[in-house]
């Protein structure tokens, strides 16, 4: 275990991640602060979602090293591992929510595997986490009656189960409607103010604008971070011309069509 500094929820050190001999990232290296909202962003292929995977331990980096909350998750070993497991929860791109239970069970599924919380406090937690997002009218119900925006808030009801203070969220907004985002930012904001620290992935720039406390931005070129901060600050004064394109939605002249 290392000291952290006292603002710093997440280090990234050094990070290499891949396949074989794909490497996908190189040598990344950011920090998360405590109670921020933490957004990585980048084109299509970039490594989004691969770098959140490495972070959350479900792919082994090829080198580097990801500490969370002052324990180093890639060389952790069975009781310290499982301890660093427990301080961040997740919100999967589809919701991943079981087909066959209930949306309350699902909910309840991780305190069923991780705690020794007699069943009726069980209920009660998990209900709880329910009402937190807007769904406690919703227990009894199944996932398939759910709307895809229900579905994410029942996902982040199930990622902050075993009281987490570190929320990982995958594409929260993709494939809803900008009603139902909006929705989604609002409750990402709210749960902001209970002191949670969030880490997620998106490409949806009315959201990013929303939320991001700050940004690192991924190069599929350059395998790594081609820029850092807050948004509007890459909007109007980034370096990379590539970069203030993206925040203000420009397409690349060079593929601009020739005129007759």
């Amino acid at each position: 275990m290392m000291n952290a500094p006292d603002n710093i929820a997440i280090s990234v050190k050094d990070l290499t991640v891949g396949y074989g001999d794909n490497v996908i990232l190189q040598n990344v290296n950011f920090q998360v602060r405590r109670g921020e909202v933490f957004v990585i962003l980048g084109a299509s292929g970039s490594g989004k979602s691969t770098l959140l995977k490495a972070m959350i331990g479900l792919y082994p980096p090829l080198s580097g090293e990801v500490w969370i909350e002052g324990g180093n998750l890639v060389a952790a070993q069975e009781k310290e591992r499982l301890a660093l497991l427990r301080k961040f929860g997740v919100m999967y791109q589809s919701g991943a929510l079981f087909g066959s239970l209930t949306v309350l069970e699902n909910v309840r599924l991780p305190l069923d595997e991780f705690s020794n919380l007699p069943d009726p406090l069980k209920e009660v937690a998990a209900l709880a986490r329910l009402k937190l997002v807007g769904l406690g009218a919703a227990a009894d119900k199944m996932p398939a009656e759910l709307s895809g925006g229900m579905q994410k808030r029942a996902a982040i009801a199930r990622a902050m189960a075993l009281d987490p203070r570190i929320l990982f969220l995958d594409e929260p907004s993709a494939g809803l409607d900008p009603i139902t985002s909006a929705g989604i930012d609002l409750l990402i904001t709210s749960l902001h103010h209970f002191g949670f620290t969030f880490v997620i992935v998106s490409h949806e720039l009315p959201s990013i604008y929303s939320i991001a406390d700050r940004v690192v931005m991924l190069g599929s070129c350059t395998k790594g971070i081609i820029a850092e901060g807050k948004p509007t600050e890459l909007r109007d004064g980034a370096a990379d011309p590539w970069v203030r394109r993206f925040f203000n939605r420009q397409p690349d002249p060079s593929h601009s069509v020739e005129s007759s």
